[in-house]
């Protein structure tokens, strides 16, 4: 039996980079799969990918700033499927900006996509989880929300919020057998940084990363189909770093 077997797992985010990785990768492990993102173009190249591997995919295109569409999205994957087991809390966006160039619609965009959006979802499935006693909520973060980085401090924060929630959350609804982590990645080789960045940017950066280089896709993808599968049963509250060294923190 495949780790992920009849799990129906809610991706936002899912018409590119990571997140289409985590559909094709857990779709791979046996769970169906709902995969949300504003750009429809996206989503239509998920499903198709999915659907190449012999794997069950429901388009969901809109935006998890909206409630209304989150709750409707909720319901109709409810609707379809029968539940949610997992959500993977993944859209989002990044940008370069000094502190003085940030205006308050930028800070309120980046915020309001990951950090907004991710309460909204959660917000939605956790009364279905809590009715069956089961459910598994993944925050992808990034190693910037540990560590900071110099020119994105209104992305950093967005991604330290979602760590401050992963942690509320898992104490709070731990007793309704509902885990919550994250996920901090470091380098990814996905087509958000390479345009933000450029891959000469990129190489440079690779080099201070003790394994050398920046991860693939799935390699992510790899530990939330974890957090996702059973095999994680005994861990909440944590943020799992995959990083090649980068940063190493803790005892």
């Amino acid at each position: 039996m495949k780790p992920l077997e009849g799990k129906v797992v809610l991706i936002t985010g899912a018409g590119s980079g990571m997140g289409q990785t985590h559909a094709e990768v857990m779709a791979e492990r046996g769970a169906k799969i709902v995969a949300n993102d504003i750009n429809g173009k996206g989503v239509e190249e998920t499903i198709s990918r999915v659907k190449e591997s012999g794997g069950e995919i429901l388009a969901s295109i809109g935006d998890i700033t909206d409630p209304k569409f989150v709750e409707s999205m909720v319901a109709s994957t409810i609707e379809y499927f029968g539940q949610v087991d997992v959500l993977v809390n993944n859209a989002g966006i990044g940008e370069h900006k000094d502190l003085e160039e940030i205006s308050l619609d930028l800070l309120d965009r980046m915020l309001s996509i990951h950090v907004v959006g991710s309460f909204l979802c959660a917000k939605a499935v956790v009364p279905d989880m809590k009715s069956r006693r089961y459910g598994k909520i993944i925050n992808i973060s990034s190693i910037w929300g540990m560590n900071g980085y110099p020119t994105a401090s209104h992305y950093c924060a967005a991604k330290a919020a979602l760590l401050g929630a992963t942690k509320a959350w898992a104490k709070e609804f731990a007793g309704d057998n509902i885990h919550v982590n994250a996920v901090a990645p470091g380098g990814v080789l996905t087509p958000m940084p390479i345009k933000v960045q450029g891959m000469e940017k990129i190489r440079e950066k690779e080099k201070k990363v003790p394994l050398g280089r920046w991860a693939k896709p799935e390699e992510i993808s790899y530990t939330v189909a974890f957090l996702a599968s059973h095999e994680s049963d005994f861990i909440t509250g944590q943020v799992i770093s995959p990083n090649g060294g980068e940063t190493i923190v803790g005892y």
